[in-house]
């Protein structure tokens, strides 16, 4: 006898591990995605503000790089090369040498790992120690870095922490630009325990920071900060990791987090957008004098997604061949910090954060912004927080998405924000 089952979720529920996270937020099931717009199995439609946590930053289903990918599926391009050479590969990484290195006098080699943001984090903490011959790795307080145990280390999340089911070590936290008010020069803080022998911080391999801090809550650095940061690092022998896996490709301005800022990380990490299509794949960009790991030092099966390489490519060549998508995302960003500070006026004691298309409203709850997502949610708006008590409502929308639909997500956004305002005024009456 055949057992008909009436809902599509009950199957995730019975066979999917409770660690399954944003379904929980958003429990529909959806069957398909163009652009900014998701659409569920029953015909509903959803604005995307989520974008793959910023590995969407082209949207879903971009047609040039769907197109690139059935010509080279098609064509029985290779699927699985480990880290043989490919012609994928070889286009990939002659188009971000042309596009990406050269106009900003970048020397990096590329080295690529599983293709998740963690195990890059892993592989250029691997480096940074192998190529110093210390230990010791500087992080900061709000960072995330992965959840394997070597970015966890890194990790600032007491959550995700509490996951390793173990002591976590190798690393030293220091606070974030900002975060013990505007009157504490935190890199100057970092400097002075580091030139201090009788501090107790070991001397560092390393000091890795993300510019905008995606999970930790939207904490922008100041540009002169991050400046110092790389300054510092190289006076005391240590090598800089920038984590621009989830502010990285456009998210934040420049195809870098830190481009404008005279800053040459010696090494950084990438994954989430590189590929453009939302197809797996991460690297680490290391300085030649850096690249010290020997074959297959750190490996992985999976190392090299030439499905991704070729979606990869076709993003730089359709979006970084000139500044037009550039400037269409600014214009973008400004609009986004245009309504986010119109809405954030109508909540007491909340501000603005984030850089770019990297905003959010800091509400003050973890319980409010919560709240807000929800109301979004019912109203087909994916939007989700970020932030120590996931305090803050984050937009990570499409860099490119129709301008029509970006205003009626915003409008949601402000919609349910004002019935969550007024809710709360008749409550105190």
């Amino acid at each position: 006898m055949t057992t008909v089952v009436n809902d599509d979720r009950a199957i995730f529920a019975r066979r999917e591990s409770e660690a399954r996270s944003y379904c929980r937020s958003f429990p529909t099931v959806f069957e398909s995605g163009r652009g900014a717009l998701l659409k569920g199995a029953d015909g509903r439609e959803y604005i995307d503000f989520l974008a793959g946590c910023s590995s969407l930053n082209y949207g879903h289903n971009d047609p040039v790089m769907k197109q690139a990918l059935v010509d080279y599926i098609t064509a029985d391009g290779v699927t699985h090369g480990l880290d043989m050479h490919t012609d994928a590969k070889a286009r990939f990484l002659e188009s971000f040498e042309e596009r990406i290195l050269r106009p900003r006098g970048m020397d990096h080699r590329m080295m690529f790992m599983g293709p998740t943001g963690a195990n890059a984090v892993e592989a250029a903490m691997k480096i940074a120690r192998k190529a110093t011959g210390r230990t010791n790795v500087i992080a900061f307080t709000n960072g995330f870095h992965g959840v394997t145990l070597g970015a966890l280390a890194a990790t600032g999340n007491g959550y995700h922490r509490g996951g390793a089911g173990m002591g976590l070590g190798g690393v030293t936290r220091m606070p974030y630009d900002g975060s013990l008010g505007d009157d504490v020069d935190t890199a100057e803080m970092l400097e002075t325990m580091l030139s201090n022998p009788s501090s107790g911080i070991e001397a560092p391999a390393a000091i890795i920071l993300e510019v905008v801090q995606g999970e930790g809550g939207l904490n922008a650095a100041r540009p002169e900060w991050v400046k110092r940061i790389a300054e510092i690092a190289r006076a005391h022998g240590a090598l800089l990791i920038i984590d621009d896996i989830q502010a990285g490709c456009g998210r934040t301005g420049g195809f870098f987090s830190f481009d404008g800022m005279d800053v040459k990380p010696d090494l950084v990490t990438m994954a989430k957008s590189l590929s453009g299509f939302g197809l797996p794949l991460a690297a680490v960009l290391v300085r030649p004098e850096h690249d010290v790991l020997g074959p297959a030092e750190h490996n992985g099966t999976f190392r090299g997604n030439n499905h991704a390489f070729v979606t990869a490519r076709a993003a730089l060549e359709t979006y970084w061949a000139d500044d037009a998508f550039r400037e269409g995302a600014e214009a973008r960003a400004r609009l986004l910090e245009e309504r986010l500070t119109r809405i954030s006026k109508r909540i007491p004691g909340s501000r603005l954060k984030g850089r770019g298309m990297m905003r959010g409203v800091d509400v003050g709850s973890g319980d409010l912004a919560s709240e807000i997502c929800k109301a979004c949610f019912a109203e087909g708006l994916i939007i989700e927080t970020s932030g120590a008590h996931d305090e803050v409502v984050k937009v990570l929308a499409p860099l490119n998405i129709d301008l029509d639909l970006f205003t009626r997500g915003l409008d949601i956004l402000e919609e349910a924000v004002d019935q969550r305002m007024e809710s709360t005024r008749i409550a105190a009456e």
